[in-house]
C-alpha cells in the first residue's frame, strides 16, 4: 500500500496530559507536511491549533474523554465549545457503564444529542473495545448505525489495550453501510496500519505512523 495513502488516513494524534503547544504545533506542521487526515488534540488546544494552522488542515478534539462517564449535558457542551473553537471533527466516548447496564437508550440518545451538537462536523464514537464483551461490541455497532454518527472507533488509547484485528472485523461485518471505521491505540508501525485498512478501517488514530516516516 502507497505510503501517502496511508497517512491521508492517519489522524495524527497528541492527547497526553503533559501536552504543551509548541508540541502542538509540531503535530500540526508535521500533519500539513505529510497530508495526514486530521490531527487529534486535547480542547484546550482546539482554538490556538484553528489559528495556526487555518484551512491547510483539519482540527479533531475528544469528547468525555478517555472515561465517558461525564453527563449527557457536558458532552454537549464539551462539544458544541470544541465546534465555536473551530473543531473540525469529533471524537466521542461512550458511557460504558451505561451499556453495560443494558441502558441502551441512554447511550443512543447521548450519541444523538452530540451529533446534533456536532453542527453537521464528522463524529466518530469511541467505545472501547477492551472493556466490553463481543455481543456489546455488536451491540454498539447496532446503536452507531442507528445513531447517524458518521464512524465507531475502537479506543482512547488510555485504556488496557487498543485496536485489535478481531475488533476492526467485527465492526466491518455488523455496521451498517454509511458508518466508518476508525482503529486507534497501539498502531506502531506501517504494517499495523496497513493491516487495519485491509480490514477495512479507513481512520487510523495513531502518533507513530508519521513519526516513522520522518525517521525513515
Amino acid at each position: 500500500m502507497d505510503i501517502k495513502d496511508i497517512l491521508s488516513k492517519c489522524d495524527h494524534t497528541l492527547l497526553l496530559q503533559t501536552a504543551v503547544f509548541d508540541e502542538i504545533k509540531e503535530l500540526c506542521d508535521d500533519a500539513v507536511k505529510y497530508s495526514t487526515a486530521s490531527v487529534c488534540i486535547p480542547q484546550c488546544y482546539v482554538r490556538q491549533a484553528k489559528e495556526y494552522a487555518g484551512d491547510k488542515l483539519k482540527i479533531c478534539t475528544v469528547i468525555g474523554f478517555p472515561n465517558g462517564n461525564s453527563t449527557t449535558a457536558s458532552k454537549v457542551f464539551e462539544t458544541e465549545d470544541a465546534v465555536k473553537n473551530g473543531a473540525d471533527e469529533i471524537d466521542m466516548v461512550i458511557n460504558i457503564g451505561m451499556l453495560r447496564a443494558g441502558d441502551y437508550e441512554y447511550v443512543l440518545n447521548e450519541i444523538r444529542e452530540v451529533k446534533k451538537a456536532c453542527s453537521g462536523r464528522l463524529l466518530k464514537v469511541i467505545i472501547e473495545t477492551c472493556l466490553l464483551t463481543d455481543e456489546e461490541k455488536i451491540k454498539m455497532c447496532e446503536i452507531v448505525t442507528e445513531s447517524g454518527a458518521d464512524y465507531i472507533k475502537t479506543s482512547t488509547g488510555f485504556s488496557k489495550s487498543g485496536a485489535t484485528s478481531e475488533d476492526v472485523s467485527l465492526f466491518a461485518e455488523h455496521v451498517g453501510p454509511k458508518v466508518k471505521i476508525k482503529a486507534a491505540g497501539g498502531i506502531s508501525s506501517l504494517d499495523d496500519a496497513e493491516k487495519f485498512i485491509s480490514l477495512g478501517a479507513s481512520r487510523l488514530g495513531t502518533s507513530r505512523v508519521v513519526k516513522i516516516v520522518k525517521n525513515s
